[in-house]
């Protein structure tokens, strides 16, 4: 008689059925997790929707997670009971969400990215440019295959991205003779994997059985490999995988330290970006939706809160009152002279309050001052 799986290892091959990515997978069992230990090691099929409220509640309360962490607890828990234990949940009466707050994306200048692309080079450097040059998501990029890429159409297909969905997205004519390059590297590690009999690459759902040669065929291998082989985390075997996400995020980090930029950036900016630059240069909003793969246009009208509204950027009413031409004149007075006998002794915020006196009140001369030497009669 076959031994019933555990619940977590349920968990995770009903995720790996449904075809869910391997983070989701590993995400949604961690959720499931922390659950069960907040409930004293309860099993999750005697506990009702309350059990959740509290759980996600604590999670508000005590450890003051944002909205999006709760709800991604959420969605882990609904499809534990939907999908794995099939119990119909009532409703979940007691639970207090996080406060949700307004969200804006960091975009950066075209200045500004040219300063951090200053400061990369190599593999890291053209996964950014894609990034940016194609609105790409970061695992997007790194899951790119051979057969992805178009150079006489000039364009990229995005296989399986977020919600299942493929997608075109622009080739970067900048790009098309670094990832030549890439590719000259991409087959001498196949031949050298050949030569040594390594295991094909992943594949996706049943290809591994309809084609079982397609993992070894270059069509099929990584634009950015890593160059070490490693186990996989859900079969074991030992394959070559792409580079590590946390590669280019090192990477990335390090530039824009050293462009002096202090903005928060990271590979999603890249994507903002390239969002608000296309609506900054006029493209239709439907067009930039379809680019990025969003379900519902509300979603890429968020880029248009952080656009440039005229030609200085500025909505200042202070900037559209002090017209260039019409700057305020500096008094004709020598303060340095003014002052020297009568501020040296103040601090400096002293000193702009008796600075602003004497503006203030057009003060063209001042009483010297006593001689602190001189002898009283």
């Amino acid at each position: 008689m076959t031994k019933k799986p555990k619940l977590l290892d349920q968990v995770r091959l009903s995720l790996r059925a449904k075809h869910y990515s391997y983070q989701t997978e590993k995400v949604y069992v961690h959720w499931v997790r922390r659950y069960i230990y907040f409930h004293k090691l309860e099993h999750p099929k005697n506990m009702t929707a309350k059990d959740i409220g509290d759980f996600l509640s604590n999670l508000a309360v005590q450890h003051k997670v944002s909205p999006s962490t709760q709800n991604q607890a959420l969605c882990a828990l609904i499809y534990l009971y939907k999908h794995v234990l099939q119990i119909e949940l009532g409703e979940i009466t007691n639970l207090m969400w996080a406060k949700k707050n307004i969200y804006l994306p960091v975009v950066l200048s075209q200045n500004e990215i040219l300063k951090i692309f200053e400061q990369m080079s190599g593999l890291p450097l053209l996964m950014v440019q894609l990034m940016y040059g194609a609105g790409l998501r970061k695992m997007e990029c790194h899951r790119l295959r051979v057969k992805d890429i178009d150079f006489e159409r000039q364009q990229i297909i995005v296989r399986q991205g977020k919600g299942f969905k493929d997608r075109y997205v622009p080739l970067p004519q900048v790009a098309s003779g670094p990832l030549n390059a890439q590719l000259e590297i991409v087959k001498n590690l196949h031949a050298q994997d050949s030569n040594l009999n390594v295991n094909g690459v992943e594949l996706p759902y049943a290809i591994s059985k309809k084609a079982p040669k397609a993992g070894t065929s270059l069509s099929w291998q990584w634009i950015f490999p890593s160059l070490k082989l490693s186990n996989d985390p859900r079969t074991g075997i030992i394959r070559r995988h792409h580079v590590h996400p946390t590669v280019v995020s090192k990477h990335l980090k390090a530039a824009v330290c050293r462009a002096g930029i202090h903005k928060k950036v990271s590979c999603h900016t890249f994507r903002h970006s390239f969002a608000t630059h296309l609506l900054e240069a006029n493209s239709d909003l439907r067009t930039v939706q379809e680019l990025l793969g969003h379900n519902d246009v509300r979603t890429t009208q968020i880029y248009t809160h952080v656009l440039k509204r005229n030609n200085n950027g500025s909505l200042s009413p202070l900037d559209q009152l002090v017209q260039p031409n019409k700057i305020v004149q500096e008094p004709s007075i020598d303060y340095l002279k003014l002052t020297s006998n009568h501020s040296h002794s103040l601090s400096q915020p002293s000193q702009f309050i008796f600075l602003n006196h004497i503006r203030r009140h057009n003060i063209k001369q001042l009483p010297k001052r006593p001689d602190p030497n001189a002898q009283l009669h």
